[in-house]
């Protein structure tokens, strides 16, 4: 495991604001920031608060932040970013009233699932996101579980990745992003 500083990333669109406090890396996001591409909705949003750095075939990042979420499309996560229609972005994301583990993927135009994760609200979330051969294979976990498994993904294109947040809906979301970090990538699926 390698813990990749908070200066080694250079972000998409810089957030509202940024403060360390410890370790820990406080992102404050834009009212009104996202990343879609045109499905169902028709819009293309590209002002997600990205912190990227390199992602290499064959190694995986993980991404551990506080879940604290109340607004409608509250989201932090992993974001991985080939080019302008070509990124995925997962992680938790609260809809429909509570948190959802989920990705989007897009190619072109953007696809979303999710699942409901109620418990894991404020709690120490981490996200994996690992790159092997021709495919990204996103995990996620709360302290203490095991990881489960998000989605896997075909992908084959040079990309970065690092924290994402997003606040579609409101000002003032602030997430603790506790720690960014290179580990070996996941064997396999099962």
């Amino acid at each position: 495991m390698t813990r990749i500083d908070w200066a080694a990333g250079t972000w998409t669109t810089p957030p509202a604001s940024l403060a360390k406090d410890g370790d820990d890396l406080l992102v404050t996001a834009v009212e009104g920031s996202d990343a879609w591409r045109h499905t169902s909705y028709g819009f293309v949003h590209d002002t997600e608060h990205g912190l990227l750095g390199p992602l290499e075939q064959g190694s995986a990042i993980e991404v551990e932040f506080t879940a604290s979420f109340e607004a409608q499309f509250d989201q932090a996560g992993i974001l991985i970013r080939a080019d302008a229609e070509n990124w995925i972005k997962a992680g938790v994301e609260f809809a429909d009233g509570q948190p959802q583990v989920g990705a989007v993927v897009t190619r072109g135009s953007s696809d979303w699932s999710v699942a409901p994760i109620p418990e894991w609200l404020g709690q120490r979330v981490t996200i994996r996101a690992s790159w092997v051969d021709d495919a990204i294979t996103v995990r996620a976990r709360i302290a203490g579980e095991e990881f489960r498994l998000v989605r896997v993904i075909p992908w084959e294109r040079d990309s970065e990745a690092g924290p994402m947040v997003c606040a579609p809906t409101r000002a003032g979301l602030t997430v603790r992003f506790h720690e960014w970090r290179v580990v070996a990538a996941d064997a396999g699926l099962h």
